[in-house]
């Protein structure tokens, strides 16, 4: 519900659309296909509106294979449509960020007013006034959209409640949202607004919610996260597809060198292994409940999946033996983070408060990467002594169903000055943390129970972990850890990765200061 809470506030304009088909599939192995695909010229590109996101020109050549280039041109047929796609949705997002930042300012100012968090806020004006779906809504939406649904109602049922009963939510939120507006003294002076190309166009004033300002730049800073989430979505398009282009060129080259087409060089050089009937067997007992009819029934099916699964292995393993033997140089480069504005204010810190390099960790404390991780940029803390801190956020996934007060519990140990040996606890004890154990943890530290008892029984912290999730939503982080370095988030996982980073981070700053 925690989560929610903070959804509602950010999804006040735009409602979701549908349910999801629930048809039980086989899954189907992600695999890079490797057969040569006919290259024809790309389409003319359509003009779309400018969405200031591509994070830089693409060079003429994205690489060169055995002296064959591969060009921006080249990738256009199969990628673009789909680029154009993700930037549009930065256009979209960018007609309505206005709406969301005036209404997110409202929920602020009226939880001010009242001397309550923006949480308890939308419980009282949003949650308490929805009522539950009844069986007898649930069962007529099923017959009204069978058809799309493509499964029994048994199956789509909490799916479905869950559906009608998050659209009572946010229709209840946008209702809250205009009582808002009617009742401040807001003013929009610019509706509809490009991209701001330097300072003085960020400083554009585009409305006033009760006196404070809402400026051009303080929408594009509010759409930093996800202007480079799309970013890193066009940027792996475009990689996959060069993949692609690379094997194609290399199965191409290897097939003149040998004076053959390519289906019969592959037909050569590409021999799957033969699938069992122990193995198609297995698969099922693994899928069952996914799979529709019993092993005979799917036998045959299952052994063509397996089979075809066995072709694209063979085929990846030749092409990468032609690719390891094979000049290849790349020049695509992935988008380089922003840098983004991370609280740091009364969180739990290691290290000196004026360190040069700050980390910051999003971490859940039932995630077992985050066990992983935490030893080393503690390491990292160590070793560099007063050149480094690092900063602890919470952010408890849903599928975590006690990670949520176990990271109120680490905020009650805190309070006692015992933040970081109860983590560690917490970190090495993931598969208990009921309520119950988090108390005998905190007996473990020494702790005075019966204030760490209250605290986590009356749910002391919940509103500051709420708190950090918000933070977290607004930054777009979609999993655990997540690790931003001076403000930029980086994918380094091991104590090498992350070490690069922060000496990447010191050199940074030597730059700038040079400058």
């Amino acid at each position: 519900m925690m989560r929610l809470l903070y959804a509602l506030v950010i999804s006040i304009i735009g409602l979701t659309s549908a349910v999801r088909s629930q048809t039980p599939t086989a899954p189907v192995t992600k695999t890079t296909p490797t057969s040569v695909s006919a290259k024809s010229e790309p389409q003319p590109v359509k003009a779309i509106e400018d969405c200031a996101c591509e994070s830089q020109v693409l060079p003429e050549a994205l690489a060169i294979v055995n002296g064959v280039r591969i060009t921006a041109h080249d990738l256009e047929k199969a990628t673009g449509e789909s680029v154009r796609q993700l930037q549009r949705q930065v256009v979209e997002a960018r007609k309505r960020e206005l709406d969301l930042l005036i209404n997110s300012r409202l929920l602020s100012l009226e939880a001010k007013k009242r001397g309550i968090s923006t949480t308890k806020l939308l419980e009282q004006e949003v949650l308490a006034k929805v009522k539950a779906p009844l069986d007898t809504e649930v069962q007529t939406f099923y017959e009204q959209n069978k058809a799309r649904i493509q499964s029994d109602f048994q199956g789509a049922r909490e799916e479905i409640l869950r559906y009608l009963l998050e659209e009572r939510q946010r229709l209840e939120a946008k209702k809250f949202a205009d009582t808002l507006r009617t009742g401040s003294a807001t003013k929009i002076y610019i509706a509809e607004f490009t991209p701001p190309r330097n300072e003085a166009e960020r400083a554009v004033l585009l409305a006033t919610v009760n006196g404070e300002k809402i400026t051009s730049g303080d929408i594009e800073d509010s759409l930093k996260p996800f202007v480079f989430e799309v970013q890193e979505s066009v940027y792996k398009l475009r990689k996959d597809e060069l993949y692609l282009s690379v094997n194609d060129t290399l199965l191409v080259q290897e097939a003149q060198k040998r004076k053959v087409t390519t289906n019969a060089l592959l037909d050569t050089e590409v021999k799957p292994k033969a699938v069992t009937e122990e193995q198609a067997r297995a698969f099922f007992e693994q899928n069952k409940d996914r799979v529709s009819g019993d092993f005979a029934q799917t036998r045959d099916s299952i052994m063509r999946y397996l089979e075809q699964i066995e072709v694209r292995v063979a085929e990846r393993e030749f092409v990468e033996e032609l690719r390891a033997a094979a000049s290849i140089q790349l020049f695509l480069v992935a988008p380089e983070s922003p840098v983004f504005s991370v609280s740091t204010v009364d969180q739990p810190s290691l290290g000196r408060t004026e360190a040069p390099v700050t980390v910051v960790i999003f971490t859940d404390y039932q995630c077992p990467s985050c066990a992983a991780i935490h030893p080393s940029l503690e390491r990292l803390v160590k070793e560099y002594g007063d050149k480094v801190r690092l900063i602890t956020r919470d952010f408890p996934l849903t599928e975590h169903s006690e990670a949520f007060k176990a990271a109120e519990a680490a905020e009650a140990a805190r309070e006692q000055g015992r933040y970081w040996e109860y983590a560690q606890l917490l970190m090495r004890n993931q598969s208990a943390l009921s309520v119950d154990k988090l108390k005998v943890y905190a007996s473990e530290l020494a702790l005075d129970r019966t204030h760490f008892d209250s605290a986590l029984d009356s749910g002391k912290f919940a509103e500051m972990v709420q708190r950090d999730i918000e933070e977290g939503m607004k930054l777009r982080i979609k999993g655990t850890p997540t690790v931003f370095i001076n403000g930029r988030r980086v994918s380094a996982k091991s104590y090498d990765e992350l070490k690069a980073n922060v000496e990447a981070a010191f050199k940074a700053l030597l730059q700038k200061e040079a400058r």
